[in-house]
């Protein structure tokens, strides 16, 4: 069983869901959002799975730089082109998806 992770290493959750994983054994692949991107793929998996507006992290810091809470956006447009906009960690097992930490639902993958 891998687990592949995206988010950032020095965000919180994203180092809790790592954690999480690692302690009971179980292999993790980390994607750093700031070097790579979801492919268009997997951006299409996530959000049909928990939707456009679960995948916004509207108190990140990449939200305020863009000035993104006086603005009015294409979602979708502004999550592929800014991956640090995402919430995280984006986790992934098989076709199964997660975003932000959800201990809970990881315990049944395991």
């Amino acid at each position: 069983m891998t687990i592949q992770i995206f988010g950032s290493p020095k965000c919180k959750r994203t180092r809790a869901a790592e954690r999480f994983f690692k302690e009971r054994k179980i292999r993790v692949q980390m994607i750093d959002l700031a070097e790579q991107n979801l492919s268009p793929g997997e951006f299409d998996a996530v959000k049909n799975h928990v939707g456009l507006e679960a995948m916004i992290d509207a108190s990140s810091k990449e939200y305020k730089r863009l000035g993104l809470q006086h603005l009015s956006f294409d979602l979708e447009q502004k999550l592929r082109e800014h991956p640090l906009l995402l919430m995280t960690p984006v986790v992934r097992h098989g076709s199964e998806v997660t975003v932000g930490a959800k201990p809970d639902v990881w315990k049944t993958w395991i």
